[in-house]
């Protein structure tokens, strides 16, 4: 069967170059507008970012008072308080003889736990940790440790020192304390909300494991379990959540 002809050309022929031209036309439009598709696609993606942000809430974390705290862990002096709690002044001694107060944590974030370094249980583990988190931000002057001994008595100077030099502390980021036990022992139960509230003597001994997270207004924005390693993660991401917030 013959093909039907057009102008001297088959109509396959004739279609074909129908198409090619229809197609030539096509490259021709598209080509003289990509910039402008360029454009509107990295401005589509700015647009979904932006409104994908606005969206999303800002994760903040929240500050403890004395009222959000388990009672036990709470002296009975300040069970009911439900706002202004900070961290009362100090003063007290690190490993390198050096008096340190509430002035060396001015304007930083820090995080502060109890231990004493003849401990044989919880307190090696969280010493570790500590010093863990000393090693991922070393080189952060924003973040600082802060260790209370709970037997003063024992962890004298002297005793502090050894601790922290067979610990790999750095005496630039992190204090081991020692000094008067009811100071410490206040701290510890009115201020950080970390400890027991028993009735204090001279032969109490706080043993507990929790880490504490302090902001630049010495306010408490975390508790954490020095023992458990996720804890120690977690902590980690809510210093990173606490520096973007301040």
């Amino acid at each position: 069967m013959s093909l039907k002809t057009f102008n001297g050309y088959s109509s396959v022929n004739y279609i074909s170059r129908r198409n090619f031209a229809q197609s030539l036309n096509m490259l021709q439009f598209f080509s003289k507008y990509k910039y402008f598709g360029i454009v509107l696609l990295v401005l589509s993606a700015i647009i979904i970012s932006v409104m994908y942000q606005a969206l999303s809430p800002k994760k903040v974390l929240p500050v403890y008072q004395p009222d959000d705290v388990a009672t036990e862990l709470v002296d009975s002096t300040v069970q009911y308080v439900r706002k202004y709690h900070t961290i009362a002044p100090f003063s007290l001694t690190n490993q390198n003889g050096e008096t340190i107060t509430e002035a060396h944590y001015e304007g930083k974030i820090y995080v502060a736990d109890f231990f004493f370094t003849t401990c044989q249980t919880i307190c090696p583990i969280m010493t570790d940790h500590m010093a863990k988190i000393q090693k991922e931000l070393q080189n952060d002057s924003e973040v600082l440790l802060l260790s209370h001994t709970v037997t003063p008595e024992i962890d004298t100077v002297a005793q502090l020192k050894r601790y922290a030099q067979k610990k790999g502390v750095n005496d630039a980021k992190w204090n081991l304390v020692t000094g008067d036990k009811k100071q410490i022992y206040d701290l510890a139960r009115k201020s950080y909300l970390a400890a027991k509230d028993v009735p204090y003597s001279e032969y109490d001994l706080i043993h507990t494991e929790n880490f504490v997270l302090v902001d630049r207004q010495k306010r408490i924005r975390g508790f954490y379990d020095g023992t458990d390693p996720e804890a120690i993660d977690a902590l980690l991401e809510d210093i990173a959540i606490l520096k973007q917030e301040e």
